[in-house]
C-alpha cells in the first residue's frame, strides 16, 4: 500500500520517485503495489490514464474523480483547501504541484484495475484504490483491501502507524530525518543531498520492505503507532 502524508517540496522528487522505482522492483516479482488518496491525483489523473491497461479502467478512474468533484459542489468547496497549510509551510504551492508527486510513488507500470474503498485487491501490478486524502482512514482502506505492507512517504513528519499492518515511512529531506530519528525508517533526502541517486535509494526501500515482512519491525511499530479510522 502507498500513502503520503505531510508532503513537502521535496516529497515529488525524492521520497516518492524513490518509492515508485521500489514498486516498479516490486511488480517485477509479481507484487500487487495499490496507490491511494483520490484527492491527492487530482490535476495529475491524465498521467495515471495514460497507464491504464483497458478504456474501462480509465473510465472507472475518472469516476472516482467524478466522485469527488460532485461531492465538493455539494458544499461549494474548492480543491485550493489542498494542499494543508502544512504542505504550503513544506513549500508546496498548489494541488498541481502535489498531485505530481504524489502519482510519482507508483512507479511507471500499467494500470491494472481501480478499487472502491477497502475493496479486495486480487490483481497484481499497479492498482489504484478510491479513498480520501485523510492518512488515517487511507491506511484503513488499503488494509481492508488486503495489504500486508505499507509505504507510506513524508516531508513534514507524520508520525502515523497502523493497527495491524507494518508501515514503513520515508522521509523526503535529511533534517526530518535527523529531527525524527525515532520514526523515520528510511532518509530519501540523500538524494537532495547529492549522496544518493533515486534507484539506490529505491532499491534501499525495496529490501526493507523485504525484512518487514520477514518480521523486522519498523519504528511505527516499535513506538506502537495503531492508528486506526474507517471511513
Amino acid at each position: 500500500g502507498l500513502n503520503c502524508g505531510g508532503s513537502d517540496s521535496f516529497s515529488g522528487i525524492t521520497a516518492n520517485p524513490a518509492l515508485g522505482y521500489c514498486c516498479d522492483l516490486l511488480v517485477e516479482e509479481g507484487a500487487a503495489i495499490v496507490l491511494a488518496e483520490t484527492t491527492e491525483i487530482f490535476g495529475a489523473e491524465h498521467l495515471l490514464l495514460r497507464r491504464a491497461r483497458t478504456p474501462d479502467i480509465a473510465r472507472k478512474l475518472i469516476g472516482c474523480v467524478t466522485q469527488y468533484k460532485t461531492y465538493l459542489r455539494q458544499f461549494g468547496g474548492s480543491f485550493d483547501d489542498n494542499p494543508s497549510p502544512g504542505n504550503k509551510a513544506g513549500g508546496l504551492t498548489n494541488i498541481l504541484e502535489k498531485s505530481l508527486g504524489a502519482v510519482a510513488k507508483a512507479g511507471t507500470t500499467p494500470l491494472e484495475d481501480v478499487l472502491e474503498f477497502a475493496e479486495a485487491i486480487n490483481t497484481p501490478g499497479f492498482v489504484f484504490m478510491n479513498t480520501p486524502g485523510y492518512d488515517p482512514v487511507s491506511l484503513t482502506g488499503l488494509a481492508a483491501g488486503g495489504v500486508n505492507l505499507i509505504a507510506f512517504t513524508t516531508g513534514r513528519g507524520s508520525a502515523i502507524g497502523f493497527a495491524t499492518i507494518p508501515v514503513l515511512k520515508i522521509a523526503s529531506n535529511s533534517s526530518t530525518f535527523r529531527r525524527m530519528p525515532d520514526n523515520m525508517d528510511i532518509n530519501a533526502g540523500r538524494i537532495a543531498d547529492g549522496t544518493a541517486d533515486i534507484e539506490t535509494v529505491g532499491r534501499e526501500i525495496f529490501e526493507s520492505l523485504l525484512r518487514v515482512a520477514s518480521g523486522e519491525r519498523t519504528k511505527a511499530e516499535q513506538l506502537g503507532h495503531h492508528e486506526f479510522v474507517p471511513w
